[in-house]
């Protein structure tokens, strides 16, 4: 694997090149995608145009969207979009169902306005109180005999700043015995571990797995749990395809490896981890229901959030405090409050996560200044 190709910055009068640790924000754009984004804009026609050069912009999208499916393993259907964002909020506003459950610790673009209608609590651990949602998905007696009388539940498959990965079988289990329906979100999960098959309708951003910015997809099994609501993509979507951006999309999924990263490269956290936790300091995987090797999120001792990216970002690494979507606000992590963390230590955790560019010396390099400032000798 090669290291990111970044910025350079200047620590005591030497440069030195950056390392970047924050590809659950977002990942840099790997070079398969990038070559297959420039063929896109050579095909620079409208998709729905009826001319040659439409029909071969719209040859050229087919092809990427069976190219999606066939690497994502999933036999349904798939609109593009914008992004994440977008995909949720088309299953949220589009789909044939009346009642919104959503898990306390979901994306803010799932945790959005009066939407969902009911929260579904966490545990210590992360996981989703199933026993709740059992109770919380069945459709209600008062509509009992309309044939859409039942429940979406949206639920994240690997947790954007903890790790944790969700017991999807088992949610889908619970919700497809009351008739409802499952949403999950993948977009931390999409490349780097298969999609759980049992979902009904799922999201995927390609720029969390190496592709470009800007597109992303919703999964749905069959498109009649949605009303039609555009004119683009078979009517469910408004808006010209990104035709580049998904070709990019559909090349960085075809190039991701399995294992996602090579278990050698984040080897150094295992001994990191025993060093976290003889200084004091908290390694939130030991509280997991299901930790997940790219995402992990760690407290240290006596030091804020905020002043730890302040010295890693001096010292050129690339960590976060959290969503991306939400880390440039000053408000408590929704995440780690739902599953119940103390205040001072939820504000003294940040997350480090590891995508295709890592190297081990970069994953070495993190675990030393981190140990450094722990200690007070940076």
């Amino acid at each position: 694997m090669g290291g990111y190709i970044g910025a350079k910055a200047k620590i005591a009068n030497v440069t030195v090149q950056r390392i970047y640790l924050d590809h659950a924000a977002t990942s840099p754009l790997r070079p398969e995608a990038r070559a297959a984004m420039a063929e896109g804009f050579a095909l620079w026609a409208n998709p729905s145009s009826p001319h040659a050069e439409g029909r071969a912009a719209r040859a050229a999208l087919e092809d990427a969207r069976e190219r999606v499916k066939a690497a994502l393993g999933w036999d349904g259907e798939v609109i593009f979009t914008s992004g994440a964002s977008e995909a949720a909020a088309l299953a949220l506003d589009a789909v044939n169902a009346v009642h919104d459950v959503a898990s306390a610790v979901e994306h803010d673009a799932v945790l959005r306005g009066d939407r969902p209608e009911w929260t579904l609590p966490v545990r210590p651990d992360g996981a989703a109180d199933l026993v709740v949602l059992s109770d919380e998905s069945r459709p209600s007696d008062l509509l009992v005999d309309d044939p859409e009388n039942r429940s979406l539940v949206a639920l994240q498959h690997v947790n954007s700043e903890t790790g944790n990965r969700q017991h999807i079988g088992f949610a889908a289990e619970t919700v497809h015995d009351n008739g409802g329906l499952l949403l999950v979100d993948c977009a931390q999960s999409a490349g780097k571990f298969a999609l759980p098959r049992m979902a009904d309708l799922a999201v995927v951003a390609a720029h969390k797995f190496g592709g470009p910015v800007g597109v992303g997809a919703l999964l749905v099994k069959d498109l009649a749990m949605l009303h039609p609501g555009g004119g683009q993509e078979c009517g469910y979507r408004r808006g010209t395809e990104n035709l580049p951006g998904v070709l990019g999309m559909a090349a960085a999924l075809e190039a991701c490896g399995d294992p996602y990263v090579a278990p050698e490269v984040l080897e150094p956290l295992d001994a990191f981890a025993d060093e976290v936790r003889a200084l004091g300091g908290e390694w939130l995987s030991d509280r997991l229901s299901d930790p997940t090797p790219f995402i992990r999120a760690v407290a240290m001792p006596g030091l804020s959030g905020q002043a730890q990216l302040m010295r890693f970002d001096s010292a050129a690494i690339a960590v976060s405090q959290g969503s991306a979507c939400s880390s440039g606000t000053l408000k408590r992590s929704h995440v780690l409050t739902a599953m119940g963390l103390p205040n001072e230590l939820a504000d003294r955790t940040i997350r480090v996560s590891f995508g295709w560019t890592t190297t081990r010396a970069e994953v070495a390099r993190f675990c030393e200044m981190w140990l450094a400032m722990a200690r007070g000798t940076l």
